[in-house]
């Protein structure tokens, strides 16, 4: 297997109301949706997707509990603490619940986390020691020997 992550899929109770939150809260684009059923938005290098939960519990054979801490986050590189501050506010606006916000970390960073209105944890940070390319692709510098 490639190291290498294609599709991140959530399922959401309701996608009219997950798509108002990452259309016209968080200004994502989608690029492929059936009505009702599934949402993609290309990122940079892979597919992030929304599911209608029960179809999605039905597909994968899962109980379906709801949305839980589950021992995974997604997380969003900003390229500055500024812009980590403005992801939240948007966020906030849109109806996410801000779990912690944004604090300077014992790493050096810069980092906080919401859940969106299905309850998914996002983490938003700013890493000074990392590099995101102008494509948005994230790259940790080589370290040494």
């Amino acid at each position: 297997m490639d190291q290498r992550l294609s599709l991140i899929t959530l399922a959401v109770a309701d996608m009219a109301r997950a798509r108002g939150f990452y259309e016209s809260g968080m200004g994502w684009k989608p690029v492929m949706a059936v009505e009702g059923e599934v949402t993609f938005y290309q990122m940079n290098g892979l597919i992030f997707g929304l599911y209608n939960r029960t179809e999605m519990a039905k597909d994968g054979k899962f109980d379906d509990n709801g949305a839980y801490y589950s021992g995974m986050a997604m997380a969003y590189n900003a390229r500055s603490t500024a812009e980590v501050d403005v992801v939240f506010a948007r966020a906030a606006q849109a109806g996410a619940h801000i779990q912690k916000q944004p604090v300077k970390t014992d790493w050096g960073g810069y980092s906080g986390y919401f859940l969106d209105l299905d309850g998914h944890p996002w983490e938003i940070a700013h890493n000074p020691f990392w590099t995101i390319t102008d494509d948005g692709n994230m790259v940790i510098p080589p370290q040494p020997a």
